[in-house]
């Protein structure tokens, strides 16, 4: 067996990077149109909250490409995992119909989330636009995973190509031609990119659909049952659903903080900034699953992993800690100089994070490889716990500014997670790398 390096490991993550980094550019992009558009506090915020509650919807298929990575093997395993990530599109869409019911997503905004009507008002119509969101991301992810699994990870940055083009051009058209809310050109250009990616992510994935399918199984590899898919996966889905409903519980704390509405708008604008770097670490899990059982795999991706989180540190601390953050709120994201002022201290507290998301992401990819998911899962309570707690007391008994609360939260959760994977991680390792001898 050919021994991993370096070169490689660059050249099959770079694109899988680069498909995160033109997502990463969406949010930045969108929240920067809506901010010089009438109303951009209440928009702002309404954005953020509708695409808050968007990704809990989308959750249980945001692993479906480490799924499909790590599952899909032949003709079986195809069809078996594609009706899985079927019926889990369809029950998602469900649930999103039935949030939209006027009586149910307004007990939700305005009586839990504490809301004001009408950022309430403009969150419905958003959420209604982005009805196909997730299911179109379950969609291509799954087949993404197989382009990944057969080294064609280009083909994965070419659908990104498409999604953005397809945003950019619906949220432009509209911005021009049409007299509309900021928040309803952000959520309907999302919707458009990402039905175009998941279409485009099909007809690319065609030939390596053929490959698999001619892989026949044998009898004794027919295993994978839908009740083995269920027992791999849900520790992956609950670890999305935890971590990403913990966003509209920071909303609802934040919602009843100090400076509530500034910090509100400004959330998604740093998160869109943030995202940017953690982008690097978010692209690393798929390359961990796919090329840890090489020779030297281990070794050779966690120094990879080292250098890439200084980096991603790095670039974020040139923006933090110097006059460029100012250029970014003001210039870039439309900020006024107020709300970018506003901004200055929760960003350098973000700093570290994306160096977080890089090792967490690392963890992740060994534990999936070794197909014990379960830890994971518990990671992400852990996490969730530690932001609840940190929000609860930085907001409810120290009276911290909204958003200054959140950061804080979001990163001790994440060290918490981190640490907390330290000792399954280190078992799965040991026995990787015992087997390798």
């Amino acid at each position: 067996m050919e021994s991993l390096s370096y070169k490689k490991i660059f050249k099959f993550w770079t694109p899988l990077s680069a498909t995160w980094l033109m997502m990463s550019i969406e949010g930045p992009f969108l929240t920067a149109l809506i901010a010089r558009l009438p109303n951009p506090e209440y928009n702002l915020a309404a954005y953020g909250v509708a695409f808050a509650l968007a990704l809990i919807v989308e959750s249980p298929v945001i692993m479906m490409m480490s799924a499909s990575v790590a599952l899909v093997k032949n003709n079986y395993t195809f069809y078996k995992l594609r009706n899985f990530v079927y019926s889990v599109n369809f029950l998602i869409t469900l649930c999103i119909l039935i949030l939209i019911v006027p009586q149910i997503f307004y007990a939700l905004t305005i009586d839990f989330m504490n809301l004001p009507q009408q950022v309430a008002e403009l969150t419905h119509k958003a959420v209604i636009l982005l009805i196909p969101w997730p299911a179109s991301i379950g969609y291509r992810r799954f087949y993404q995973g197989i382009m990944i699994s057969n080294n064609a990870t280009r083909r994965v940055a070419y659908g990104t190509v498409i999604r953005m083009s397809s945003m950019f051009s619906v949220a432009i058209i509209q911005n021009y031609f049409f007299h509309l809310d900021g928040v309803v050109i952000g959520a309907s250009a999302l919707s458009s990119g990402v039905i175009m990616e998941a279409v485009t992510s099909r007809f690319m994935a065609h030939k390596f659909i053929k490959n698999v399918n001619q892989k026949k199984s044998f009898s004794d590899q027919n295993n994978l049952s839908y009740n083995a898919i269920i027992k791999f996966y849900y520790p992956l889905v609950l670890t999305s659903l935890i971590s990403l409903g913990i966003h509209p519980v920071i909303t609802f704390f934040i919602g009843q903080s100090n400076r509530a509405l500034e910090s509100l708008a400004v959330l998604p604008v740093l998160n869109s900034l943030v995202f940017f770097f953690k982008s690097f670490g978010l692209s690393f899990q798929e390359v961990g699953i796919a090329l840890m059982g090489q020779q030297n795999g281990y070794h050779k991706l966690r120094n990879f992993a080292i250098g890439l989180s200084i980096a991603v540190t790095l670039g974020l601390g040139i923006i933090s800690f110097t006059p460029l953050s100012m250029i970014w709120f003001q210039k870039v994201a439309g900020l006024s100089l107020t709300l970018s002022k506003f901004s200055l201290v929760p960003l350098i507290i973000y700093t570290l994070f994306p160096a977080n998301e890089v090792w967490i992401n690392f963890q992740r990819s060994l534990l999936v490889y070794s197909h014990r998911t379960k830890p994971i899962t518990y990671a992400t309570i852990i996490e969730v716990v530690g932001i609840t707690l940190t929000l609860i007391i930085t907001i409810r008994f120290l009276s911290f500014i909204g958003v200054i609360a959140a950061v804080v939260a979001y990163t001790l959760g994440r060290i918490c997670a981190n640490v907390y994977l330290t000792k399954p991680f280190t078992n799965e390792k040991k026995k990787l790398l015992v087997g390798k001898k």
